[in-house]
């Protein structure tokens, strides 16, 4: 099992812990079948030539997912050039990101080990601040709770309160009708973020997200398009309480799963 990173130095009086559906993610991007997949997917026989993967992580709150990833590439992807960035609307969670990537990256340089290359976070709302068709990789752990309401992206008062605070955290979980009003807008503009050619998607979902139904939409938007849930974490009333699910687009040929 590869070491969690440590977030101790994280105030998480603004930013989202660490937790069940957090652990789920790592579980999944280090478990031996998407580690397989991944590797098949980014080493073949022109890797010499081929670009270092792009890890984006959306949402990236204390960073413990994506320093997990950073601190682990080579031995997820099978190689060690990977890339990393992260993309928060929450500045507090950007900064507490930086803190716990350089954390462990430090920890690994310690223990002589390799890491990735650490783009920075970027404040900005899901991907309206990427490139089109530069994400390899797009990793997702969005507010997925149901709630009358979606809170403004950005709090009314900037100056420090209680109010901001709990604002800044009501980002973190809470997902309007169904808990799928962010998530919506997120899988709307994966055709066009994702690389053409190797793009894949890991997104977290939750049993009333409805996550069968979200897979049948993908494999609907045309060919090549799959969804599959490759991670979950207990049951609830005979339904899987927390799901990963992988979205990828095979290219023609392909027999990668």
């Amino acid at each position: 099992m590869l070491p969690t990173p440590s977030t101790s130095h994280v105030a998480f009086e603004r930013v989202y812990e660490p937790a069940e559906d957090s652990y789920l993610l790592l579980d999944t991007l280090s478990s031996e079948s998407e580690k397989s997949f991944l590797r098949q997917r980014f080493n073949n026989a022109s890797a010499k030539k081929s670009p270092s993967p792009l890890v984006v992580e959306i949402g990236t709150g204390s960073g413990v997912v994506l320093s997990f990833i950073d601190a682990h590439g080579e031995t997820i992807f099978g190689r060690a050039d990977v890339l990393t960035a992260g993309v928060d609307v929450n500045v507090h969670a950007c900064k507490a990101t930086i803190q716990t990537v350089r954390v462990a990256e430090e920890e690994q340089v310690t223990q002589s080990k390799s890491h990735g290359f650490y783009l920075g976070n970027i404040a900005a709302d899901l991907t309206t601040s990427l490139r089109i068709g530069e994400v390899d990789v797009l990793v997702f752990n969005p507010p997925y709770v149901p709630t009358p309401d979606l809170p403004d992206v950005l709090p009314g008062e900037t100056r420090d309160s209680f109010e901001v605070d709990s604002h800044l955290l009501s980002l973190s979980y809470a997902g309007g009708e169904d808990g799928m009003e962010v998530t919506n807008r997120l899988l709307d503009s994966l055709p066009s973020i994702l690389n053409k050619e190797r793009g894949c998607a890991y997104i977290l979902f939750c049993a009333q997200n409805k996550p069968d139904l979200v897979k049948e939409r993908i494999m609907n938007w045309g060919k090549g398009w799959t969804a599959e849930t490759v991670g979950s974490s207990g049951k609830k009333a005979g339904w899987e309480k927390l799901q990963i699910v992988r979205i990828w687009r095979e290219s023609p040929g392909s027999a990668i799963h």
